[in-house]
């Protein structure tokens, strides 16, 4: 019986994957923010004949001490790290967390830098370990800012979203130069358009055009996580893959660049450092 650990694993992709698994007879640790979409994941749990294998784990992933304090929870081994957890602020003026870091580096970058770091011990007592960081590899938008990755200037909310996705991609793609010897496949995901819940997280103003567009062009979740699932369960060899869909995506382009890895990994440890967090190496 393998372990799946799932971030954002009550909505979407992630509770697609979550139920897949459970169906599959395999242990999962659900992570989400919400006690009530926990609920009704162990709900249905319960109706699949799984309800001893699953736990869900209410954290707050915008804050790097809670995560750290999941991280500590999960013992090995962990066969699988799904990073899904998201939530798009693209209006609005600048928010910080409690812990003064901007809210999206928070939830979308940091915390998943984190538990692929805290992780690794877990993940590699497993057999065959992989992690997969669901975002936009492949969609050449947006950009770290280096000198101001905290965006305290000329914020948005867009520019923000954007920031992680790429700093994301970076961190997949270094992820193996920082562990040199890691048996730890890191694939970088794209599941292009997918019916979630996510325009309700959206302003509005964007609510009904992206209703109406998602209506017409996403794929439903129970057929997005079938390219997902046979990475997770076939992991592709060497230490980094970036995936759209099924397509493999070429990993020596800019966005994945080792020499940007390498300095982002410095800045990122050298940012939790200054607020008592420490990657563990």
């Amino acid at each position: 019986m393998r372990t799946i650990v799932i971030t954002g694993g009550t909505d979407g992709l992630g509770r697609g994957l979550a139920l897949h698994y459970l169906g599959q007879g395999e242990r999962v640790i659900a992570v989400g923010s919400t006690q009530a979409k926990g609920d009704m994941l162990s709900a249905e749990a319960e109706r699949l004949g799984g309800g001893d294998r699953m736990r869900f784990v209410r954290a707050d992933l915008t804050s790097l001490d809670a995560t750290q304090r999941l991280a500590d929870t999960i013992a090995p081994p962990v066969d699988a790290l799904v990073l899904c957890a998201q939530r798009y602020r693209l209006l609005g003026s600048r928010t910080a967390t409690a812990e003064g870091h901007e809210y999206g580096l928070a939830l979308g970058y940091l915390s998943r830098f984190l538990l692929s770091h805290a992780l690794r011990p877990a993940l590699e007592a497993a057999s065959r370990p992989v992690i997969m960081n669901v975002g936009t590899p492949g969609v050449p938008l947006g950009r770290v800012r280096w000198d101001d990755i905290g965006l305290t200037r000329r914020y948005s909310g867009v520019r923000a979203v954007l920031q992680a996705f790429r700093a994301n991609d970076l961190l997949a793609a270094g992820y193996g130069q920082v562990h040199p010897g890691t048996r730890i496949s890191y694939v970088s995901y794209n599941p292009g358009v997918v019916a979630t819940g996510m325009p309700g997280a959206l302003p509005v103003a964007l609510r009904v055009p992206t209703r109406a567009f998602f209506a017409v062009a996403a794929t439903p979740v129970r057929r997005a996580i079938r390219p997902m699932v046979a990475l997770l369960d076939t992991p592709p060899p060497g230490p980094f893959a970036a995936y759209w869909g099924r397509r493999a995506l070429p990993i020596d382009r800019g966005a994945f660049d080792p020499a940007a890895a390498r300095r982002l990994h410095e800045i990122t440890t050298s940012l939790l450092a200054d607020g008592g967090v420490r990657a563990r190496p």
